[in-house]
């Protein structure tokens, strides 16, 4: 059992490898801008944090006045929205925002908001929506933003996007009842997967739900970053050496905010290998009821571990089971602390200490191993990280659509 979490590794970091190339070797093999936009992360969700903690009075102010310190029963149903990636973002923050603004908290994607805008946006309800876009010019994100603010002049909007001439955040800009908050310009990915503009979208979600507790969530985010830094040289060289053993399929699974991780972690190796590797996920008991029989003597299961007591018995009895049927090449266990997993799976991956980390704010290290393996895994097909869609099928920003 390979475990990258007691001591670190003698052998060569194969991101750090990659970083090291020439330019040219880089704008050749199509790895300009993806391993960097990775290995930054943990240095940018501090710069990340820095510029929204000068922004805090201004944050509090506006949800304050969107209702959310109001009586428990008035507070306005929080809608998280985006499309792809940024939808999982959503799903990485829903539960940390539900338990520290006690109140109803709702992923819905761009994309289905666009379809079935009245059946999401019931009339008299109050509601608080917040946007996710790397770009800011999806065009489902636009459309919906736009009917909103035409329709629904009542609800309250918080944009978080990483392009501030997006056409969102100009679609927001001087009105009242609309908060943008535009991240640094090194988020802004300029690779076609969703990496550090991920991960810090996510960070800036976690720092609305402490934006009354800043203070708590100081060290945590120093922990987060402390994390990754230990945490990417073990993924890099785990994830080089999974790819390589070419598994056709990939399943990842996750609980609570660690579901959002597993959704974009299957979306990252799916994208990156322009579907040569098919991928899935699911809630970690939710796989047992028909997805399961997807797996393989070629699949490999990624199972992001939690830190809490009764979500961890569950976890480890499904790698277990999954395990004891050899219906997979290789069980990948991700976990804040790797020391008491020993035996649970083929590969047990861990930051150094992740102990500072809380469940709820783990999904942008977790992510880490996702995007690399995503990395690795194109490389291995032979693709282009940067562009890996030689068919065109997908781009950097989704094409335009009709709207109706």
């Amino acid at each position: 059992m390979a475990v990258l979490g007691m001591e670190r590794s003698e052998e060569v970091n194969p991101l750090a490898a990659l970083l090291r190339l020439t330019a040219e070797q880089k704008k050749e093999r199509g790895l300009l801008y993806t391993p960097q936009e990775v290995a930054q992360q943990p240095a940018t969700w501090l710069r990340t944090f820095e510029m929204l903690q000068s922004r805090q009075q201004e944050i509090r102010e506006f949800l304050d006045a969107s209702g959310l310190c109001g009586e428990a029963d008035r507070r306005p149903t929080v809608l998280l929205i985006g499309a792809g990636t940024s939808d999982y973002i959503g799903h990485s923050v829903q539960h940390l925002l539900r338990r520290m603004w006690q109140c109803e908290v709702i992923p819905v994607a761009s994309t289905s908001l666009l379809t079935d805008f009245d059946d999401y946006l019931l009339p008299e309800r109050r509601y608080l929506c917040i946007s996710f876009s790397r770009s800011g010019d999806s065009p489902e994100g636009v459309a919906v933003l736009e009917r909103a603010l035409t329709e629904r002049p009542d609800i309250a909007h918080v944009l978080v996007t990483c392009n501030a001439a997006g056409k969102m955040n100009r679609a927001v800009e001087g009105k009242s009842h609309c908060l943008a908050i535009v991240l640094d310009e090194e988020t802004n990915d300029r690779g076609l997967a969703m990496t550090s503009s991920f991960s810090n979208m996510v960070v800036t979600g976690q720092f609305l739900g402490y934006v009354w507790k800043v203070s708590e969530y100081e060290p945590v985010v120093h922990a987060l970053s402390k994390a990754g830094e230990s945490l990417l040289p073990r993924s890099a060289s785990l994830a080089s050496e999974l790819a390589a053993a070419g598994h056709a399929h990939a399943c990842f699974v996750g609980t609570a905010g660690l579901a959002g991780a597993a959704m974009e972690s299957a979306l990252k190796m799916l994208e990156l290998t322009a579907g040569a590797v098919q991928t899935m996920s699911q809630s970690t008991l939710g796989l047992r009821h028909g997805p399961m029989a997807a797996l393989h003597r070629g699949s490999l299961l990624v199972a992001f571990v939690s830190s809490q007591p009764r979500r961890r018995n569950y976890e480890l009895d499904l790698l277990r089971e999954i395990g004891s049927k050899g219906l997979v090449q290789t069980r990948v266990a991700v976990a804040a602390d790797a020391a008491s997993l020993t035996g649970e799976a083929e590969c047990v991956l861990a930051p150094e200490d992740g102990a500072g980390v809380p469940d709820l704010c783990r999904p942008a290290l977790d992510v880490i191993f996702g995007q690399l393996l995503g990395l690795f895994a194109s490389m291995q097909c032979g693709l282009r990280p940067d562009a890996p869609s030689p068919s065109g099928a997908i781009s950097r920003v989704v094409p335009g659509l009709v709207i109706y």
